[in-house]
């Protein structure tokens, strides 16, 4: 997964930034926020778990509206267990009827155009993993959007796990006119940015945003790191950021080498590990995989999070600078996933992904 050149939404949610648990509330309700409470404490009693993920879907608006500030008194959706937004809905209601709609509208021109070549990496789960339906929530949101946005191609999707040749053979030689899973960079400090952040920067064109994930950093309780209130307290630590992930949202933050140590194991698994271990001072990494990982080892309550430092990201599909053809299709899929948010077939494709997701991880 990588970044290209968009700038990123970054911010403490500060009205959040206590450690208090939330009050009284439950899904399938709104909830009007209080001041101490925070994002994951507000999921664990709604939930029983503090990937906060799904409220952040169902208050994208509000919560990219106020630059990543929620002011006490802001009233939250928060969705039911399976993700829809209230008792009576039914998910993928909204995808079946746009599908139909779409088949009985559907134009062809009936001459010959190449089909649109996408890439992943498999095993990012929920977003890209051959194990769910569409591929996972990027894959699926992108393959809809496609079709809403006018266009009568075919597509054809396969899977290169080695996320570094995407940017350094798939796309330049053109082999894939798109590779799916980029996040956005504030390219506008390239100064700031490692040669590979800047390469990305200049050498990808971007989609607009397909989905945005909500980074958070973890520690072991007793670390010196764990409470810390601004990103230039982090000088010093050692960073668990698993390889392949990109590091420009705490480049531009002023912690690259040798100011940070960064910890690059293989996957969240390993950065979990790493705390446990006190190979690493705090994980940084979005909260569905840091809870997933934690949940997974059994430790969620041997780590916590931390309350002020939080980072949203958003991701994207990529093309290279120099393919005309999947500029083209960038345009097609922005026009399909405008249609799909005014029609409220992106939250039902979500929240659907989620909750097939949820399932499958139990």
């Amino acid at each position: 997964m990588g970044f290209g050149c968009v700038v990123v939404l970054v911010g403490a949610l500060a009205a959040l930034g206590g450690a208090r648990s939330a009050l009284a509330q439950e899904a399938c309700t709104t909830y009007v926020v209080k001041k101490g409470d925070t994002l994951g404490a507000i999921s664990n009693t709604a939930y029983g778990t503090y990937d906060y993920q799904q409220i952040f879907n169902a208050n994208r608006d509000l919560i990219a509206a106020s630059s990543g500030q929620l002011a006490v008194g802001a009233e939250l959706v928060l969705p039911c267990l399976d993700g829809r937004l209230r008792p009576d809905q039914e998910l993928n209601s909204i995808t079946e009827r746009e599908t139909q709609r779409f088949e009985e509208t559907r134009v062809t021109t009936g001459v010959y155009a190449p089909p649109i070549r996408l890439v992943a990496g498999d095993g990012w789960f929920p977003f890209t993993d051959t194990r769910l339906e569409g591929g996972g929530i990027l894959t699926r949101l992108g393959l809809v959007a496609f079709t809403r946005g006018g266009n009568d191609r075919t597509t054809k999707l396969d899977w290169v796990d080695d996320w570094g040749s995407h940017l350094e053979v798939l796309l330049p030689k053109h082999a894939f006119d798109l590779s799916i899973g980029w996040d956005g960079i504030d390219c506008s400090k390239m100064d700031l940015l490692s040669p590979d952040m800047v390469r990305r920067c200049t050498e990808l064109v971007l989609s607009d945003p397909v989905y945005e994930v909500v980074y958070g950093l973890y520690a072991v309780p007793d670390n010196r790191f764990a409470q810390v209130s601004a990103f230039a307290d982090l000088v010093g630590a050692r960073i668990c950021r698993p390889d392949g992930w990109a590091t420009a949202d705490l480049e531009v933050e002023g912690l690259s080498p040798p100011a940070v140590t960064y910890v690059q194991p293989v996957n969240a698994d390993d950065c979990v590990k790493a705390l446990l271990d006190d190979k690493a001072d705090v994980m940084s990494i979005e909260v569905e995989s840091a809870v997933d990982s934690m949940e997974r080892a059994k430790v969620t309550e041997k780590i916590v999070q931390n309350p002020y430092l939080i980072h949203i990201a958003s991701l994207h599909f990529a093309t290279h600078v120099t393919n005309a053809r999947g500029k083209e299709y960038l345009e097609m899929l922005n026009r399909g996933l405008k249609e799909m948010r005014e029609t409220g077939e992106w939250y039902d494709i979500v929240a659907s992904t989620l909750a097939e997701a949820s399932k499958a991880a139990n």
